[in-house]
């Protein structure tokens, strides 16, 4: 049996994973009102709790992309699903700061899997001109969990309460790893599914025949020894919070600011993730088509980063001067976070423009633990400041923008593979 365009089912079940994801980790957000007047927990748990969940998800990002490199991204992501599917199941007997602690590092350590894979796993099945496009998809997958998230969870709270809110929402990443198994049977080179056309497609390029046979993977002091590696580790650590203080805070901003309760964050939170949807694909797109119109990676890469930082950072201001009501307040995130996906899709492609092989997910994964640690931080800041007024954090990551966008100009001279 051949199927044409196996390539774009491989990344396909990819993004569904991703959605099953950002479903899975949303899901506390969204019924902390209902959750901590039930256990009796408050907004500094929370942060607390996020926190847990943000360390285990960058020692995970690390450890992950050193995994993914030793068993490839087939097992690999069958490890890191069954993990955070797990991990989310066991959240329905959570009953304290303890146990819910407990809970969320284990699905930190499972989640964190999906990123390093998804841009290994790109690297191994698209050419390079194609790679945006499909760490695109894959990112989209964040972005329409985070959609379909606040109403499905509303809609299952409302129905069966918090507790099997979590069993059934944590069943849908083990049954995601049958049709993986199934499908996801080798590298291009050696599928049988594949056809002659596309594998010629996936290998022709010459950076790409490392896909046949696996490369020596370097240290990671060797990887970090080229100062565009830490490219991408400073822009990831200025550029991450943007993402993660929606995510993390928004079903509480918009309790706080005005008094929603799950039902009423349901309806208005997956509003700004169309956005970002949006911008996954478009960041993909135009990247992929400044290459086809002759453009370098180099060029392409950073001319993508740059606009979608300029609509980050004026979306930002805006939040402050002018989301004076809810639905006011979430459009403006949606473009928001539209500038950040059109960012972030590349930004997590250069990682596989500068290195080849099982090298790719050691700095990958990196990334993401650095990126991570500045969450980490931000979380802290969030209730302390936020006791006040949320204006300074917006304010805030509104200045990471710039230092993330000009990291890349700075320590990245030229985006390039690296020999």
């Amino acid at each position: 049996m051949k199927v044409k365009g196996l390539r774009w089912i491989i990344i396909g079940l990819i993004c569904l994973a991703t959605v099953i994801n950002y479903i899975d980790r949303s899901a506390l957000g969204i019924m902390w009102p209902s959750i901590s007047e039930d256990v009796g927990m408050t907004k500094s748990d929370y942060a607390l709790i996020l926190n847990i969940f943000m360390v285990a998800y960058a020692v995970g990002q690390s450890v992950s992309g050193r995994m993914f490199d030793k068993i490839g991204t087939r097992m690999g992501f069958v490890i890191s699903i069954t993990v955070w599917g797990i991990a989310t199941i066991l959240h329905s007997a959570a009953r304290n700061l303890l146990t819910f602690s407990v809970f969320r590092a284990l699905l930190g350590l499972g989640e964190a899997g999906n990123w390093p894979g998804a841009v290994k796993s790109n690297a191994e099945w698209f050419p390079l001109k194609e790679r945006a496009m499909a760490q695109g998809i894959f990112n989209s997958g964040a972005a329409l969990g985070s959609v379909v998230a606040p109403p499905l969870i509303a809609i299952l709270w409302a129905a069966f309460g918090w507790k099997m809110t979590f069993i059934l929402v944590g069943v849908l990443g083990l049954l995601w790893v049958i049709p993986w198994i199934l499908i996801n049977k080798a590298l291009p080179a050696k599928h049988p599914w594949i056809t002659e056309e596309e594998k010629q497609h996936i290998l022709g390029e010459s950076e790409e025949k490392e896909t046949t046979e696996p490369s020596q993977s370097l240290s990671m002091s060797q990887i970090l020894s080229h100062r565009a590696s830490w490219a991408v580790l400073v822009s990831r650590f200025f550029v991450e919070p943007i993402w993660w203080l929606f995510v993390g805070w928004m079903p509480i901003y918009l309790a706080d600011q005005y008094g929603f309760n799950v039902k009423e964050i349901g309806f208005f939170a997956w509003v700004p993730y169309v956005g970002a949807a949006l911008g996954s694909l478009s960041g993909g797109y135009y990247a992929g088509e400044q290459m086809r119109k002759g453009a370098t990676v180099d060029k392409a890469r950073k001319r993508t980063i740059s606009i979608g930082g300029l609509i980050m950072f004026l979306g930002l201001v805006a939040t402050v001067l002018f989301a004076d009501t809810a639905l006011v307040f979430v459009i403006i995130v949606a473009f928001v976070l539209y500038g950040f996906q059109f960012v972030i899709s590349n930004i997590q492609t250069i990682p596989s423009d500068l290195f080849q092989g099982p090298s790719v997910g050691s700095l990958a994964g990196l990334g993401g633990t650095v990126g991570v640690f500045s969450v980490i931080i931000m979380n802290f800041l969030v209730p302390v400041i936020s006791a006040y007024s949320y204006v300074p954090i917006f304010l805030m990551i509104a200045a990471f923008v710039p230092l993330g966008v000009g990291s890349i100009y700075w320590l990245a001279k030229e985006i390039k593979p690296i020999k």
